[in-house]
């Protein structure tokens, strides 16, 4: 059986590597060169492989565009791929480009890849330092989808790093916030997590709950192969409740499919999974077959964490039936243990937990007196900064007229009978903005004024979008408010900041166009949604959705079929 799984191992390796050698011979060229060329034919193995959406350059686009878009979404690429070292590599490319570019949002997403890429590699520190700079500038951005995605990603660093107690608080804070948004992959993903972090603290039948509904929201939305690691989640619950011929049954459904699709960290997972729940059925000769094939898919993943696991199950698994092998396999396990823990990662991280808490007690505090002392110097300057502003937007508006221009050539001519289908469709679409989330059942939540209100911002977001210039400024300067003012209403009436909410208007148009207007191409849509370019609005997509727009256009034609 072990010969055979291991077979099993090697071939999923190869199937991938030919493909993975074509990315390697083109980034080498591009490298070489920045060659555009060679740019575009990334992009389409990045497309092949699920991780993108299809991207176009040409000679005259600038070098470090060139380089930032192709590094990051190589880094996206070799992680996908389960080859983490290289992730780290191009993910470290791209951040100073990222930064050079001053979009936070682009720069928190090479962050985010940068924490799980270290994780995998089960580089504590560096993943914690990476992931505490994302939750900054996902803070400041206000979105508290991106948030919840940085703090799940702390929660899992410190999960890896055996303090399941600082990941509860890092898993709760998500939760939260991913309540406040309409996210249900992300939310999956969140209750997935807390399973294990209760799990890990010994609150089993709290983690069999959250193990539970994060499997039925996955088969809800349709995400099998995520529905299938819920599973793996549940079974390590039912082990920790002795309940191993249940846990069993749930492996052996899974285990095979991750062999067949190839996601060999899961099947890793699943494997030492699987060891456990048969030795505590006293089956060690099984268990042993299974912790085997996990180690040696840990070995090649470079995944010290897990492989770890694997190895002291093996002993485990030979202590009885073969002591002298037993104690060669624990002397292993110990290296391997001393490699990956130490005093170092243990006092950084710990130092890294109180660093956090006093941000957020200062950051809340100060929020209040920062946003009053903007308005004041608003006030002060109000005359030169109307004038300076009115000269900025005359040239933003005139450069982004240009450019509009230039693309609704490329457009269909149906281009302006959709927007005016999209225009008498839109109440209906935003009637769930102008309400809090937990209100949009009930008119009433809000009064007459209120709800005017928000009709009348929701219209000025759209206005802005079409003319690429929704933000919250301009928002505010049409509703003659200050943007403190603007804040202040906007929040207390909705939860969301103006940049969060102006987010959810853009998402909302984006899944509207790609439901209903199957003709129209990625480009179009985030032109149609007021972004500049695809990698931008793949981005944001991808952040607020959880999958590319191709993929949510290709998921919802299948279902029309």
């Amino acid at each position: 059986m072990l010969r055979t799984a291991l077979a099993t191992v090697a071939l999923l390796l190869l199937s991938g590597s030919s493909r993975a050698d074509v990315v390697d011979s083109l980034l080498r060229r591009f490298e070489k060169s920045v060659d555009w060329q060679a740019a575009n034919q990334l992009f389409k193995e990045y497309e092949r492989a699920d991780v993108s959406d299809p991207m176009f350059f040409s000679a005259s686009t600038p070098k470090d565009s060139l380089r930032k878009e192709v590094w990051y979404w190589a880094g996206e690429y070799y992680y996908a791929q389960q080859r983490y070292q290289d992730a780290v590599k191009y993910g470290q490319r791209a951040i100073p480009l990222m930064r050079m570019g001053g979009n936070r949002d682009e720069e928190a997403d090479c962050l985010n890849l940068l924490a799980i890429s270290y994780l995998r590699l089960s580089d504590y520190d560096n993943a914690a330092t990476n992931a505490k700079l994302c939750y900054q500038l996902d803070r400041q951005s206000g979105d508290n989808d991106r948030m919840s995605s940085s703090l799940n990603t702390l929660a899992g660093i410190y999960m890896a790093a055996k303090q399941p107690k600082e990941a509860e608080q890092y898993i709760t804070k998500a939760l939260t916030l991913a309540d406040e948004e309409n996210n249900p992959q992300r939310k999956a993903v969140l209750l997935g997590m807390a399973s294990e972090v209760y799990h890990s603290m010994a609150d089993d039948q709290r983690a069999l709950e959250y193990a539970d509904a994060a499997f039925r929201l996955e088969k809800k939305i349709g995400r099998e192969d995520a529905a299938r690691v819920r599973l793996a989640q549940k079974a390590s619950v039912l082990i920790g409740l002795h309940r191993y011929g249940e846990a069993q049954q749930l492996l052996q459904q899974i285990i095979p499919a991750f062999r067949e699709n190839g996601n060999l960290q899961s099947l890793g997972i699943s494997c030492n999974k699987m060891g456990m729940a048969l030795l505590g059925q006293e089956r060690p000769a099984e268990a042993l077959s299974y912790y085997r094939e996990a180690a040696a898919i840990f070995r090649q993943l470079h995944d010290s964490y897990n492989e770890l696991h694997a190895q002291k199950g093996i002993y485990e698994s030979l202590w009885d039936s073969n002591p002298d092998s037993a104690k060669t396999e624990l002397e292993r396990f110990n290296a391997l243990k001393d490699s990956i823990y130490s005093n170092t990662t243990a006092e950084n991280l710990a130092r890294f937990s109180a660093e956090f808490d006093t941000e957020q007690l200062r950051s809340e505090k100060d929020e209040e007196r920062q946003a009053k002392r903007r308005a004041v110097i608003i006030g002060i300057g109000a005359t030169l900064l109307l004038a300076l502003l009115t000269v900025a937007v005359w040239y933003a508006m005139r450069r982004r007229n240009r450019r509009q221009n230039e693309i609704n050539l490329q457009l269909s001519a149906d281009i302006q009978e959709l927007r005016e289908k999209y225009k008498q469709l839109q109440l209906h679409y935003d009637k769930a903005l102008v309400t809090k989330p937990d209100e949009t059942d009930n008119p009433e939540g809000i009064g007459p004024a209120e709800q005017e209100f928000m009709e009348h911002v929701v219209n000025i977001i759209n206005e802005q979008i079409n003319i690429g210039q929704a933000d919250a400024a301009s928002v505010a300067e049409r509703l003659n408010m200050s943007p403190f003012q603007f804040r202040q209403r906007l929040t207390a009436l909705t939860g969301e900041t103006p940049q969060s909410f102006i987010q959810i208007v853009r998402m909302r148009r984006a899944r509207y166009l790609l439901d209903n207007n199957p003709e129209l191409n990625i480009t179009q849509i985030a032109n149609l949604c007021g972004y500049n370019d695809t990698p931008n609005f793949t981005r944001a997509f991808k952040k607020s959705v959880g999958i590319t727009p191709s993929q949510y256009q290709e998921k919802q034609s299948n279902c029309t079929n």
